[in-house]
This record gives structure tokens, C-alpha cells and sequence, in this order.
């Protein structure tokens, strides 16, 4: 995992911003496997470009993830195991979540070189 979050990218692109609180059952390892096989997934995405995520210490996740376009984000959110993994998620292991989907229209970053 970067320090960095990942670069700006040339707009127009497409965001999901997935932010969760999860439960008790989200402790074990079918949840960390099923999130680290929805990370191999997603990779393999046509137009998938990134995802950054973050916690906070009282339990809200936030992952941020970014698609060049609406097909990309679309292929991502008809994965059949993506569905599945969804489907789980709400049946054990989120308390809660919310999903916007937004379009970037700018973007810019900085780093410092050192």
C-alpha cells in the first residue's frame, strides 16, 4: 500500500464512493478473502483505473474507486461475483453502507519532491 494516493486522472472519468460500517461477521476470513478476491476482480476491469481506501477509528470504511467511464463501472457492477460478494455483504456483514456514483469533471494532485 502507497502513502500517495493515486494520481489525478484525465477527466472525464467515473467515481463509486462505497462507505460502510461493518458488523461483527465481517471479523473473519471469508470477508477478507472476499474482499481480497473483489480487489483481483476489479483489477481485471476494462477501463478500471484505481481505488484508494480509508478508516476511520470508530469503524466507517470508505473506498473510493475509479473508472474511465460508465461501461467500465457498469461491467464492474454486473460481475456475477461482485453480485454475490454484494448479496453477502448485506445478509452478514455490513451495518450499514452507502454508494455514490459521480463523474470527475476535474482533477489535479501534487507531490512533493524531495
Amino acid at each position: 500500500m502507497s502513502n500517495r494516493p493515486l494520481p489525478a486522472f484525465e477527466p472525464p472519468y467515473v467515481m463509486a464512493v462505497f462507505t460502510s460500517v461493518r458488523g461483527p461477521a465481517a471479523e473473519g476470513a471469508a470477508y477478507a478473502e472476499t474482499s481480497r478476491r473483489m480487489t483481483e476482480r476489479v483489477a481485471a476491469v476494462p477501463g478500471y483505473l484505481g481505488h484508494e481506501n480509508a478508516a476511520t477509528p470508530g469503524g466507517v470504511s470508505i473506498t473510493v474507486a475509479y473508472f474511465r467511464d460508465e461501461s467500465a463501472l457498469a461491467a464492474w457492477r454486473s460481475d456475477l461475483e461482485h453480485r454475490e460478494a454484494q448479496r453477502q455483504g448485506r445478509a452478514e456483514w455490513y451495518d450499514s453502507y452507502t454508494l455514490h456514483i459521480g463523474t470527475v469533471e476535474r482533477s489535479h494532485g501534487f507531490v512533493r519532491q524531495d
